[in-house]
């Protein structure tokens, strides 16, 4: 249309599946968010679990990409182990199978912690928690995966169960953010506003990671026509072979994303958050523009 305007994309989604850029602002916080409300949650029901709950389910996001459903699998580490079971969109799901893991997992452990994506389908492609109802854009309307999953836990094992659903705490949650995340935040908001002063159009500033141990990463671009329309899905390699869980690979990519803390400032027990006045500015483009 030949209209003088710039498009500088400043990448963030939690959901972490923006292609070419190592990762995505966001994805590391609620990473963080994720392992650890995981890893406390799953030692909740290890205190209860010879005489009342047995399994713990956490519904997290991800319609398409299980990178945050990975980092529930980050609570249990060599030095804490926690059986936990991640149920991916990317691994097509088998009750029998499942049902199978649960009942290895109480039977060794007591108890057994399960992570997984609201996008979690069959074989048929089918989302497990699809009611027939879509959105605004045409979206299936996901009516809560972790329900779905806890009465299969209950028709197939009789165990006791509680579900939680993540929801809009696990992007919201400030209070717990990786130190790493938010200097790539600031860091891709900064060179977005370089760019557009250069005058480049139609691009994406990356995060290049150079290093995993040290840790080491750079700023990048991408054009946006590599970018638009596509998903980054988990690597199968970072995924482990039973479909449950992760591969050392993937903890290499996600550990240092997590790191660090940065609390933001407290009042009165509270986090203390700037909020934006939003005052608009006064219009400077005409109403009509001609073509």
């Amino acid at each position: 249309m030949k209209y003088p305007i710039q498009a500088i994309h400043i990448p963030k989604t939690v959901d972490n599946d923006l292609p070419i850029t190592d990762n995505s602002p966001g994805f590391g916080s609620v990473a963080k968010y994720i392992a650890t409300s995981t890893r406390e949650a799953s030692f909740d029901v290890a205190s209860m679990a010879k005489t009342s709950t047995k399994v713990f389910i956490l519904e997290v996001m991800g319609r398409h990409a299980g990178w945050i459903a990975a980092a529930g699998a980050m609570a249990s580490d060599a030095t804490t182990e926690i059986p936990i079971i991640v149920l991916f969109p990317e691994v097509p799901f088998n009750r029998k199978k499942f049902i199978a893991e649960v009942k290895r997992k109480v039977t060794e452990f007591g108890y057994a912690s399960i992570v997984v994506s609201e996008g979690a389908k069959g074989k048929n492609g089918k989302i497990l928690s699809d009611q027939g109802l879509v959105d605004a854009f045409g979206h299936a309307q996901l009516g809560g995966v972790a329900p779905v999953v806890a009465s299969m836990v209950k028709q197939d094992l009789d165990y006791k169960y509680h579900w939680a659903v993540a929801d809009y705490l696990q992007r919201s949650a400030r209070h717990v953010a990786s130190k790493t995340d938010l200097e790539q935040a600031y860091a891709v908001g900064k060179a977005a506003v370089l760019l557009a002063l250069k005058g480049e159009n139609a691009i994406m500033p990356t995060i290049v990671r150079t290093s995993n141990s040290p840790y080491r990463w750079k700023i990048g671009t991408a054009k946006l026509n590599r970018v638009a329309n596509v998903e980054k899905m988990m690597p199968r390699n970072f995924i482990s072979q039973d479909g449950f869980g992760i591969t050392p690979k993937c903890r290499e990519y996600l550990t240092p994303l997590m790191k660090g803390e940065d609390y933001p400032p407290y009042k009165n027990g509270l986090p203390d958050y700037v909020r934006l006045k939003n005052t608009p500015v006064k219009k400077k483009v005409n109403t009509e523009f001609e073509l």
